[in-house]
């Protein structure tokens, strides 16, 4: 079964959609300098109220970071009891291992290199995550951007690395794309943000479309 990750959430009310919708993981951001960044004590109040309406059990909880020190990185993940730090910076493999939750690695995705070139390195960084016991998410590069972009990737690469390796295909997904992207490129899940979102806002309609899309690509 492909899971799902919702991201970019910063209301309770979407956030308890997304999992009653059937979320596996849901998203935090907390990169600094970017539209759904959430601070500490803003992203603590969103999970606490989401699950003061859900209960404990549920989706696991993930926080976006990117170049932030360990430090702050631990007393979030402590402060809103997250299970997950995905790292969406440079952040060198030395850090992984110092951080109190596991380690979803970005992965940036270029396609505007030749295939073969394109897939050697995105398995190869892939491979440097999983061996070390940590995750992968898979999203399209685009020079000078940290997080999401919004943007697809050519889906033929992602479907080399996943004849090898699990990740979550990120990047453009919408449900009206996002059966084609499991199809193609099988992989272990797939992460929305910009795709459930109307005028850059969680639109709860989009939400349950997204998530009946992915149930539907598995039969």
């Amino acid at each position: 079964m492909t899971r799902l990750k919702m991201c970019g959430l910063r209301d309770p009310a979407h956030a308890l959609v997304a999992a009653n919708a059937g979320a596996d993981l849901l998203g935090f951001v907390f990169v600094d300098g970017v539209r759904r960044q959430l601070q500490v004590d803003e992203g603590a109040m969103v999970i606490e109220r989401y699950r003061e309406r859900h209960g404990p059990q549920g989706p696991k909880l993930v926080g976006l970071f990117a170049d932030q020190p360990v430090d702050f990185v631990n007393r979030v993940v402590a402060t809103c009891g997250l299970d997950y730090v995905q790292l969406c910076g440079s952040e060198p493999p030395e850090v992984w291992d110092d951080i109190d939750a596991r380690v979803i690695r970005q992965v940036k995705v270029r396609d505007d290199i030749p295939h073969g070139e394109a897939v050697d390195e995105a398995r190869r960084k892939v491979e440097r995550a999983v061996s070390a016991g940590h995750m992968a998410t898979l999203d399209k590069y685009h020079a000078g951007s940290l997080g999401g972009t919004g943007l697809s990737f050519d889906w033929e690469i992602a479907a080399r690395v996943a004849s090898e390796f699990e990740f979550l295909l990120a990047g453009g997904l919408t449900s009206e794309n996002v059966a084609a992207a499991i199809q193609t490129a099988r992989p272990w899940g797939v992460d929305v943000s910009s795709g459930v979102e109307t005028d850059g806002i969680k639109d709860p309609s989009k939400i349950r479309a997204f998530a009946e899309a992915v149930l539907k690509a598995e039969s």
